[in-house]
């Protein structure tokens, strides 16, 4: 029996580690520096179950003894070459004989502490996997295709998870310990992280990546994916292009910020856009971009700059849009503000379960702004400041789909009143795949006056050829 097939069998006990590749930020020399001054102690564990992690921390002790400090770890290839050439010296002076299979997925797992995020990587690397969760050392879960699945891959302790937590956040400035045991952060490449540790999780440290594709979803998959049908993004693009404000709403994981990305496309080229997130996720293909990023508290409980800030902020920096990544509290109130004072044409996303609950999310995130407005203002500033809906879910088949595309009419008494223009019908269930289609309710929006004044002309069968009319 192979060596590694023998170490296998014995690896469902956790170990303990100190730390391989700790808390320093990836992306410079420092890291080097710090994994090299904090080696990783052999794990006192059955023979059995050590002979793996005692080889793999062997080798990997000699091999960041052996690094040079000041190499620039940010050019991966050439890293990546270097330990292949020390790797296969400390192989060879040590006598120790695996075959090639097992030869490459030592490297990879070495490589992957040094370079990534340890056995997280090649689920990174996997184009399928949308969604990686891990809920403590030994139980990570996948989504791919809409559908969760639990992974063969463990950590070998929860301080090894820590360790991984730790490189993520540390370079971008922010801190998770037990006096702020959550944290919100972004890869490299833009795919959002959420984190939370001991004492809040009982599970031990969970860890939570929304991963990004590397080529973002273009429109004509979103047709193809069934998300939308031609007819209903040809109407968005005008409503887009005719600068209509959009809420896109939806449960967790329903897709509303790839549509927010996908919509931001039909943005002209000319027009000075200001992105607002808490983690910066947006991937505008536009030239004028400023990106602005929230900022939590520091360990004195100081410097914080929320996304109410921040949208207060961006009315002095002469924007001619203003993307919100999400709204969730009192932030509401100065978006809707910003929407109603010059600055048409701009994006937001929403959690809610339908279009109705939107606005009523709305009304209740402006009455956390604590400035006593009386119900019915609040709702005069929200029919005023929102042209359109844009509601998607998650369908029990995982696909995603926009199924409410609902025009914000304006007022009747003391109600907003909302009109649907394209909604989702499902026919059917077949071997588990939802069947349906969006189709046009053959209404007319009120806003057309405006998408006619930009020199958009939308073609009379997008809203249902021979359907009624309401001007």
């Amino acid at each position: 029996m192979s060596l590694l097939k023998r170490i296998e069998q014995g690896q469902g006990k956790p170990t303990e580690q100190t730390s391989d590749a700790s808390q320093a930020p990836g992306g410079d020399a420092s890291r080097l520096s710090s994994l090299q001054a904090r080696r990783v102690s052999a794990p006192s564990t059955t023979p059995q179950e050590g002979t793996y992690f005692d080889l793999k921390t062997r080798v990997q002790n000699r091999l960041l003894a052996e690094l040079d400090p000041s190499m620039d770890i940010t050019k991966t290839e050439e890293v990546r070459k270097t330990i292949q050439g020390l790797f296969e010296q400390i192989l060879s002076e040590e006598n120790i004989v695996l075959s090639r299979p097992e030869r490459a997925r030592l490297f990879e797992q070495i490589t992957a502490e040094i370079l990534g995020l340890g056995p997280l990587q090649t689920l990174l690397e996997d184009e399928t996997v949308t969604e990686i969760m891990v809920n403590g050392a030994k139980n990570i879960y996948i989504e791919r295709k809409g559908k969760i699945h639990r992974v063969p891959v463990t950590f070998e302790s929860n301080d090894h998870v820590m360790r991984i937590i730790d490189r993520i956040v540390a370079p971008l400035g922010r801190r998770i310990d037990e006096s702020s045991p959550y944290v919100d952060a972004r890869l490299a490449d833009g795919s959002r992280v959420n984190a939370v540790i001991p004492p809040i999780s009982l599970v031990g440290p969970t860890l939570t990546i929304r991963k990004f594709s590397k080529i973002p979803i273009t429109i004509e998959q979103m047709v193809q994916f069934g998300t939308l049908t031609p007819e209903s993004l040809q109407f968005l693009k005008a409503c887009v292009e005719a600068r209509l404000n959009i809420v896109i709403s939806g449960g967790t994981g329903s897709g509303k910020t790839t549509l927010l990305n996908v919509l931001s496309g039909f943005i002209p080229s000319d027009e000075r856009i200001l992105t607002i997130e808490n983690a910066a996720e947006l991937q505008l293909r536009q030239e004028h971009v400023v990106t602005l990023e929230s900022r939590p508290p520091n360990i004195e409980g100081r410097g914080e700059i929320t996304i109410r800030h921040l949208v207060v902020n961006a009315l002095r920096m002469r924007p001619d849009r203003i993307i919100v990544g999400e709204i969730r509290d009192d932030a509401a109130l100065d978006m809707l503000q910003a929407m109603n004072t010059g600055h048409d044409g701009s994006m937001t996303t929403l959690h809610s379960n339908s279009p109705r609950d939107t606005l009523s999310r709305l009304e209740t995130m402006t009455l956390m702004a604590g400035m006593d407005l009386p119900v019915r203002a609040i709702r005069e500033q929200v029919s005023s400041a929102i042209d359109m809906i844009v509601h998607e879910e998650r369908m029990r088949d995982g696909s995603r789909k926009v199924t409410n595309i609902t025009e914000v009419s304006g007022m009747e008494g003391d109600v907003i009143t909302t009109t649907d223009l394209f909604v989702f019908e499902q026919t059917g269930l077949e071997n588990g795949k939802v069947i349906g289609h969006m189709r046009p309710t053959g209404l007319r929006p009120k806003f057309m006056e405006k998408i006619e004044a930009a020199g958009i002309h939308l073609p009379p069968s997008i809203f249902g050829v021979g359907s009624r009319q309401r001007y």
